[in-house]
């Protein structure tokens, strides 16, 4: 990875309190797994970004060699790596992702 995509990637993780690294927008999906984490965090009420991975090849290596993680999304929270669709219905379901982000949008 380029100094340059670390340098960009950084900077989209570190400026938002939510961000989600997907296939599509948060108003357009692009797969399910994706669709399945908006889902999730509009039914939370949070605001969060998302950045679509199919508009910029680059970011589409990148942020996988960035996580060390194979798979979008990705879901960055307080620019800390939560995880990909599976784990956040997970985190959902034991009420673990509520607390997370109301901690994140209060610091």
């Amino acid at each position: 990875m380029t100094p340059e995509l670390q340098t960009k990637i950084d900077n989209l993780v570190k400026q938002n309190k939510i961000v989600v690294f997907m296939k599509g927008s948060k108003l357009m999906p692009q797969c399910g797994f994706s669709n399945n984490v908006v889902q999730i965090l509009s039914t939370l009420g949070v605001p969060f970004e998302t950045v679509d991975i199919l508009a910029d090849n680059e970011i589409r290596q990148g942020i996988k060699e960035y996580s060390n993680w194979p798979t979008i999304p990705q879901v960055y929270v307080n620019g800390e790596f939560i995880g990909g669709s599976d784990i956040l219905i997970e985190m959902y379901q034991k009420g673990d992702l509520q607390q997370m982000v109301e901690v994140a949008l209060a610091s």
